[in-house]
């Protein structure tokens, strides 16, 4: 008996330590396969003659599902994984860097060279110095790197018919982390380095983006900008809503656009604060300005005047603009200034498809349904609760800042008088837009 205990003791043991190794190993093999949650890539563009070059770094951990060969304690084998280099850019890039020369997906792409290379390595800071370095004999085992802490430093060639050709790139790479930031330069002939900052997939970017295609994109940019921003919307209609015609709304809508437009463009420039704290404030005077407009329909509004609020209240939302637009400005290549002109249209545009749909609407619905003062006030106690919600949701995210009064040095100074330039600005634009309604008065008297 036993001896029968001490068996099953035995062989109890054995089976404990099989499944310990089973689920060791299962561990193992999901650690290998993670997807990183996030990867930066670094590329470089360049059309040189009748071929155009694209090199690019990526961390060889984000290709997790091909096995590398180590030896030592995880030590990347450089004598054995070309073949699993080769596996690696085939499953993982190959496919997903789409070229276009003038609108064509340019279908014949071959790997030139790669190199497995230290993180350390700093040769791709410039494109002369990762050019030399791909091109370097391979890296020898006694490097000792291992093979989670690599990156894969890849050459294509795409033929082109000419390298003064509109090239545009799709790079997708979905596959190698929960979150890619992808560096781009573009280098085109005879003119300096372009550098392009996003993250995910951008679609299709157009590397030197003609005068048409700019003021294309950035007009459906502004115009989209519009229909999709509920706050901006809403403030809209509380415009809106007093004044139900054209005619009434001539003054109002061009005081907003012209305020907008002011500091939408002065961001762009640089005269805007770069403090961290500037964009939640900006985001809370916007909800801000949308309780007060709708607070003034309800409590009674003095029209001929109301053009000064909403062109102080155009001045915040032309800064909110701004944030969206600060992003997407390293896409108008050198069009910088026409392609905000082509936002500020696109904005325009929204807004009176915005007038043009909202306003048979509101007056059948006061014709029809409610009456007129009774109707304006529910409708404006409405905008106003959902401001009211988001002004209060974004001031508590404004509180989580911390405020500390500037050093006065020369950078103090400097930014003062950016600050002047964009006062001036406001100011003579205030004058001309003073000058603008008195006209408009005495036009439609």
């Amino acid at each position: 008996m036993a001896l029968f205990t001490r068996k099953a003791t035995k062989n109890s043991l054995k089976i404990l330590l099989s499944m310990m190794i089973f689920f060791s190993s299962m561990t193992n093999i999901v650690k290998a396969h993670d997807i990183p949650a996030s990867v930066t890539v670094q590329m470089y563009v360049k059309p040189e003659g009748q071929t155009l070059k694209l090199l690019l770094r990526v961390p060889l951990e984000s290709m997790s599902e091909i096995i590398y060969p180590t030896w030592g304690p995880g030590y990347l084998d450089f004598e054995k994984a070309d073949k699993a280099l080769l596996d690696a850019i085939a499953v993982y890039l190959t496919d997903e860097l789409r070229v276009y020369e003038n609108g064509e997906l340019i279908l014949d792409k071959t790997v030139t060279a790669y190199r497995a290379e230290s993180p350390q390595n700093r040769a791709i800071q410039t494109w002369e110095t990762a050019i030399e370095n791909i091109n370097k004999p391979p890296l020898k085992n006694e490097e000792r790197l291992y093979y989670g802490q690599a990156v894969l430093d890849v050459l294509y060639e795409f033929p082109i018919t000419s390298d003064k050709s509109q090239f545009s790139i799709h790079p997708t790479l979905n596959k190698l982390a929960s979150i890619t930031n992808t560096v781009l330069r573009f280098i085109p002939p005879e003119t300096g380095e372009r550098v392009f900052n996003y993250i995910g997939d951008p679609g299709e970017v157009v590397l030197d983006p003609s005068l048409l295609h700019a003021l294309y994109e950035f007009m459906e940019l502004g115009f989209f900008h519009i229909l999709e921003g509920t706050d901006h919307i809403l403030f809209l209609l509380c415009l809106i809503i007093p004044m139900r015609s054209f005619r009434a709304l001539i003054p109002v809508i061009t005081s907003f656009t012209i305020a907008h437009s002011i500091t939408l463009i002065s961001t762009a420039f640089g005269l805007a604060p770069q403090a961290l704290w500037f964009a939640p404030l900006i985001e809370m005077l916007i909800a801000l300005s949308i309780v007060y407009m709708a607070f003034e329909n309800i409590v009674g509004v003095n029209q001929e005047k109301r053009w000064m609020m909403t062109f102080a209240f155009g001045l915040i939302h032309g800064f909110g603009f701004s944030f969206l637009l600060s992003d997407s400005m390293q896409f108008a290549g050198t069009h910088l200034f026409t392609s905000l002109l082509s936002f500020n249209l696109g904005v325009e545009l929204g807004q009176i498809f915005i007038l043009i749909l909202v306003l048979p609407i509101l007056n059948l619905l006061f014709k029809y349904l409610v009456q007129e003062k009774t109707g304006s006030i529910l409708l404006s106690a409405l905008v106003a609760h959902s401001g009211w919600h988001w002004m209060t949701e974004r001031n508590d995210a404004l509180n989580q800042y911390i405020f500390v009064m500037p050093e006065i040095d020369s950078a103090f100074y400097a930014e003062l008088m950016r600050w002047g330039m964009l006062l001036i600005i406001i100011a003579f634009a205030s004058w001309a837009m003073y000058e603008f309604t008195k006209y408009i008065e005495k036009r439609f008297k």
